[in-house]
């Protein structure tokens, strides 16, 4: 099921197969067509609008996120990747809320220092932006770099969150 939500910064298209969050990503995004097809193709799986439990609290939770009141979500998700983006997805979910790191320091949480490049390439295919705050990864120079929703939402997303630390 997939579902469309406004946010504050811009439009985020949620997915849900079987009990589990797939999809939050930005509809600017400009690589949507493919990653939309990455993921269906995966998942063996059409986009189909509609409603699912996941979806419902995962707009409460992201209602909640954007008024101030939630820093952690607890939606069940599921990465659908390699398993190195996976690595890097689920290394995702240990950036504390208002706090950044760069690609460097998460190549090196996953053991593999070398990988920066490889890391900012898995950042960028994160199909589950904000409960995978890719948002948090900036440049070694605490540069704000690429991200799917453009440089103006991550830097929105990281003053809302630094507001609320």
């Amino acid at each position: 099921m997939t579902r469309r939500y406004e946010t504050p910064c811009g439009t985020l298209l949620l997915g849900s197969f079987g009990d589990r969050l797939c999809l939050c990503d930005w509809q600017t995004e400009k690589h949507r067509k493919r990653e939309d097809h990455r993921l269906c193709r995966l998942l063996d799986a059409e986009f189909e609008e509609g409603s699912s439990e996941v979806l419902d609290r995962t707009i409460n939770q992201l209602d909640e996120y954007f008024g101030g009141i939630r820093r952690k979500f607890d939606i069940p998700l599921l990465f659908v990747g390699t398993e190195f983006q996976k690595k890097v997805w689920q290394a995702l979910l240990a950036i504390p809320y208002g706090k950044t790191v760069s690609y460097g320091a998460m190549a090196r949480w996953i053991g593999m220092p070398k990988a920066v490049r490889a890391v900012a390439n898995a950042n960028g295919a994160n199909s589950i932006s904000i409960l995978a705050p890719c948002h948090r990864v900036i440049g070694s120079d605490q540069s704000l770099t690429g991200y799917g929703g453009g440089l103006a939402v991550k830097e929105y997303l990281l003053k809302l969150e630094r507001q609320d630390s």
